[in-house]
């Protein structure tokens, strides 16, 4: 035998170790540890500051201790690499002894992880990675953000209502991309139009000039888009607008991380009129919205919160009510106890599917618009309690 495989070995035997302790609860005095793990530097960063900002404000509007144990938040920065966040993992289960592991920004971390939350069969929360299949790599998987063809297929329909008959297809070469790229062609094609055209690119660059100008050669009358939210978004709306395809009118088109609350005050007019869809906007007509966003401004000095934030919110939300089902005790009692929740949240209403541990929510068709001379997502049509679909086939 190896050493490789000495320590592989050694490493499954203190999880599993690990995973028995957790199945039980601790002493009264003992706090409870949620291991949250988000890209907290590097280009990933505004992931990982928007979760851990909504997970603070609930933990600060709604309490933080369960049966008189206080619940502590213990926070790891993976940079966003894959490894990285599975390693972290491991020593949250093994040396924190964490009750839950929580957070993900993007799928690869998801997916890296997932072993490790069965063999020690620890919940885990995934507050922003979006891949369809990720619940279906563990049985302790428990989702509370969104799935790419969940938000898609609504906006797919849209523009086939809406007298948009030929589109390229313009996503970030990785899972998501590919789900959001399938998701829109499967509905918009089904529906009558054409997607004249599917493009991948790189999942992290700031040059779309090659992709975008093949994408105006092909003459759509729109283009759907999916790169994950943030910088390089605000990146590709300047190129987008650099090359006149809005004065084309060429509509943009996509899932909501293209124009994401946290940088559509960076874009400038180039953003007005693209239509989205998304389960979140920060200027969801509700009160418990107006509250969250007024929350989360405050804690943080000013920073708009986004569909992440509310994935952390919600998140935290599911994990504590979870542990006040049982009173502190952790394992598939835990995500027993998550499975079938139902509440409201900042966005709307919404509820754990038991069967496939998924959220259902609703998806709003947006529509970037001037408010108070500020950039929102501004919703306008409402599709209701919307399962993933990548489940439903």
């Amino acid at each position: 035998m190896t050493f490789r495989h000495l320590v592989t070995r050694a490493s499954a035997v203190a999880i599993a170790a690990a995973a028995v302790v957790a199945a039980f609860p601790a002493a009264a005095a003992d706090p409870i540890k949620i291991g949250l793990i988000v890209p907290m530097t590097g280009p990933f960063s505004y992931m990982g500051r928007q979760i851990d900002a909504g997970v603070s404000l609930y933990l600060a509007q709604h309490g933080d201790t369960v049966d008189g144990r206080k619940v502590e938040i213990v926070l790891k920065d993976d940079t966003g690499v894959p490894n990285t966040t599975r390693k972290l993992a491991q020593e949250l289960v093994v040396n924190d002894k964490v009750a839950v592991i929580a957070g993900f920004g993007l799928s690869p971390q998801a997916f890296a992880t997932a072993p490790v939350a069965t063999q020690s069969k620890t919940p885990m929360v995934v507050m922003n990675a979006a891949t369809s299949s990720i619940t279906e790599k563990s049985p302790y998987i428990v989702r509370t953000s969104m799935t790419l063809p969940q938000v898609t297929v609504p906006v797919a329909e849209w523009a086939a209502n809406n007298k948009v008959k030929k589109v390229v297809s313009l996503v970030s070469d990785f899972a998501p991309g590919v789900d959001a790229e399938t998701s829109f062609k499967e509905r918009f094609t089904a529906k009558g139009g054409e997607v004249v055209s599917a493009l991948r690119m790189p999942m992290v660059t700031n040059d779309f000039s090659p992709f975008l100008q093949r994408a105006m050669d092909a003459k759509p009358d729109a283009i759907f888009v999916f790169l994950p939210a943030g910088d390089s978004a605000a990146v590709f709306m300047k190129q987008f607008a650099e090359r006149g395809m809005d004065k084309a009118g060429i509509k943009l088109l996509g899932p909501g991380d293209i124009v994401d609350d946290d940088v559509l005050g960076q874009m400038g007019d180039v953003a007005l009129g693209t239509i989205t869809s998304h389960h979140y906007s920060a200027a969801h007509n509700s009160a418990l919205n107006k509250k969250f966003v007024e929350g989360v401004e405050k804690a943080t000095k000013g920073m708009r919160p986004s569909f992440m934030a509310v994935g952390g919110y919600d998140g935290m939300r599911v994990i504590m009510e979870g542990l006040k089902a049982t009173h502190g005790a952790g394992g598939e009692a835990l995500v027993n106890a998550m499975k079938g929740q139902k509440f409201e949240s900042p966005r709307g209403p919404v509820e754990i599917d038991p069967q496939t541990r998924d959220i259902i929510q609703n998806v709003y068709i947006r529509k970037v618009e001037r408010v108070n001379g500020k950039l929102y997502n501004v919703e306008f049509e409402t599709e209701k309690a919307v399962k993933d679909p990548g489940k439903a086939k």
